[in-house]
């Protein structure tokens, strides 16, 4: 056991003697100690195995008066054994813990603490965007008086049919396990069930305890024995014979197989799984968002990105598979093209989570990734993919590659500005070790479709893009999390003006705490993405772009990325071209805080190759012919959609 753990618990236990125990084998604490005393007991294996760590890296909260008195205390009673950190928004923290887990691949995680109203209605959409994305996250938002003596108490959202309703109830539909606690005594059983929400596979997600701000303040005596330390462990089921068989059956009979290798890929621990079962069965892999690692970009099978933002290679190989192999993935609609990407296969779905396997009428393997591939494998023998198809993979996938080489080295020209995968390629020449030891992270726009394509991610975790709720607004605070929880590597965020915009406080945390983040903020004066979205479906380009929004008399600001970013406690600057952002990308690198670079880009262009279908839904009627012919399109692929299924059932 390390010496800080060490430390941690000595700190723990000379705190518990100095609270007198009114029943032997018990202490007596609020129920605000005895929840923040269980989080800092629980541990979890090192990496390599060798130790024990905190299975929480710390708490980050926003005081108020729903919180402060109570959990505030207990933070600051406990703060050598569970650290506690200050955020600017209670968003943007939540956002930072979801990111702190996800860069751990869920194998540690943090929790958030706020007052009652805004603050804890804050927390709503990162709440979502955990939810989503299968992530661990400990909500511990306060809530009204139990007693209701005081009622209504300032910031209180009043039910008119329901006294027991608080705004807190808003987090049921986006938390995998909600509890509030209204007696000391259930925090035996509420955290017990939290922790192993956090820590399954199939249940992973958002926890929400609500916390009553006069149950934090109360006193029980809790038994000894549920604070002293315990290892936890993580819970993914093993596969049983009768689904393996079934997917071994219908496997068999493939000869164009195909992976689509998810999140869970990641969160399993299964890229090594996963590269031996694709090589020795000559199976092409194509990557979801979350599943972006799982190979390395040079890897012959990595066939690149799969869907929407997919690359040529692997779409051209989804829709001519006759079986999908879908690993850790949800299958959501910029995976499957609107579910017209790979209609005619046959798809078995591998997934700890049953109701994420079953999607796309899969036959579903419910199980751990790495369990279930090396059960397969054990059993597959002498059976191989059609070598043709194999060859055709080995082709497409290294024709892709030397198309993304080209895109991201393309020679500039003058007073022409750049688009994202001149930067992005710009950004991976910064470094030599770029595509193996910096972390990019983004969210939302243009950049998560450009990065899918063009990003080199060299190992697992290079590459920390969320874009199952594709919120904007994370990057920053995404990129903050993500370097508390690998410090010793270079974290790049990647931003457009837009999601800056939208949120950006964190900047000042990250310089606060040290957690030294580089910034790059594409500026294209708008919301470009839903700009070009918006006249894709017929319409005018109308309240995105800065030009094309209701302005007063002074117009449009200018706004001074670089400069905001100073004010926070960054440095930065602003670059007029891809030279001076490279030279620039140097500077940042060699920074001992923060550093924001700016450039401006081209709002209209993008990468062609690649992409599929995504719907849309276009309006019926219109009086504008761009929109009526855009409808007429719409309705053409419904129509081929429809017509695939019913031929895949016909077959």
């Amino acid at each position: 056991m390390n010496q800080r753990v060490l430390h941690h618990e000595a700190v723990a236990e000379s705190t518990a003697e100095s609270t007198a125990p009114a029943v032997p084998g018990t202490l007596r604490l609020t129920a605000a100690q005895a929840l923040v005393r269980y989080l800092a007991a629980q541990r979890v294996k090192t990496v390599d195995g060798s130790g024990v760590e905190p299975l929480f890296g710390g708490v980050f909260a926003i005081f108020g008066h729903g919180n402060v008195a109570g959990i505030g205390e207990a933070l600051y009673q406990y703060r050598e054994a569970l650290p506690t950190l200050r955020a600017h928004n209670e968003q943007a923290m939540a956002h930072s813990a979801i990111a702190f887990a996800k860069a751990h691949f869920r194998r540690r995680m943090m929790a958030v603490t706020t007052s009652i109203g805004p603050g804890a209605t804050n927390l709503l959409t990162a709440a979502a965007l955990a939810h989503v994305n299968r992530l661990p996250v400990l909500l511990l938002p306060g809530d009204i008086f139990v007693s209701r003596a005081p009622d209504p108490v300032l910031q209180q959202v009043e039910d008119f049919q329901d006294g027991g309703i608080s705004a807190n109830d808003a987090f049921k539909p986006v938390s995998r396990y909600f509890d509030r606690i209204v007696h000391p005594a259930q925090l035996l059983t509420a955290l017990p069930r939290a922790i192993r929400v956090l820590t399954d596979a199939a249940l992973c997600g958002p926890v929400t305890l609500a916390l009553p701000q006069d149950v934090q303040a109360m006193a029980y005596d809790f038994p000894a024995d549920f604070f002293e330390p315990r290892v936890v462990g993580f819970h993914s089921p093993a596969p049983i014979a009768e689904e393996i068989a079934a997917a071994l059956a219908r496997f068999r009979r493939a000869k164009r197989p195909m992976i689509v290798a998810g999140g869970g890929v990641l969160y399993g621990h299964a890229t090594d799984a996963l590269h031996t079962f694709a090589t020795t069965y000559g199976i092409p892999v194509a990557e979801t968002q979350a599943g972006k690692g799982s190979l390395a970009w040079d890897d012959p099978l990595n066939a690149g990105a799969l869907g929407v933002t997919g690359s040529p290679a692997a779409n051209a190989l989804a829709h001519d598979a006759d079986c999908v192999l879908a690993i850790g993935t949800r299958l959501q609609d910029f995976t499957t093209g609107s579910n017209t990407l790979f209609t005619q296969a046959e798809v078995i779905g591998i997934n700890p989570n049953a109701f994420d396997g079953l999607k796309h009428r899969a036959l579903v393997v419910q199980a751990d990734a790495r369990l279930a591939l090396g059960a397969l494998t054990e059993q597959l023998g002498d059976w191989r993919a059609d070598s043709s198809w194999t060859a055709l993979a080995h082709k497409l996938s290294a024709s892709w590659r030397d198309t993304v080489d080209t895109l991201t080295h393309a020679p500039q020209r003058d007073n022409v500005l750049p688009y994202d995968a001149d930067v992005i390629g710009a950004v991976q020449r910064s470094s030599a070790a770029s595509t193996t030891d910096d972390i990019v992270v983004c969210a939302a726009g243009t950049l998560p479709a450009e990065l899918h394509k063009l990003w080199r991610a060299g190992r697992p975790g290079a590459y920390h893009v969320e874009y199952g709720y594709s919120c904007m607004g994370y990057e920053i605070a995404g990129g903050l999390g993500a370097k508390l929880a690998h410090p010793e590597r270079e974290v790049i965020v990647m931003v457009g003006d837009g999601s800056y915009l939208m949120l950006n406080s964190e900047i000042a945390t990250s310089v606060m705490l040290g957690a030294k983040l580089i910034i790059v903020v594409l500026d294209n004066r708008g919301y470009g993405c839903i700009n070009r979205l918006q006249q894709a479906c017929g319409g005018a380009p109308f309240n995105n772009m800065f030009d094309d929004c209701q302005q007063g008399p002074l117009g449009a600001p200018a706004i001074d990325f670089a400069a905001h970013a100073r004010s926070l406690g960054a440095q930065a600057e602003h670059v007029a071209n891809v030279a001076e952002f490279e030279s620039a990308m140097q500077r940042a690198r060699a920074a001992d805080r923060t550093y924001l670079v700016c450039i401006d880009t081209d709002a209209a262009r993008t990468t062609d190759d690649g992409g599929w279908w995504w719907e849309v839904a276009v309006p019926e009627v219109s009086t504008r012919e761009t929109v009526r012919k855009a409808r007429a399109q719409y309705d053409s692929q419904i129509a081929a959609r429809a017509q695939a299924a019913d031929d895949t059932i016909n077959d």
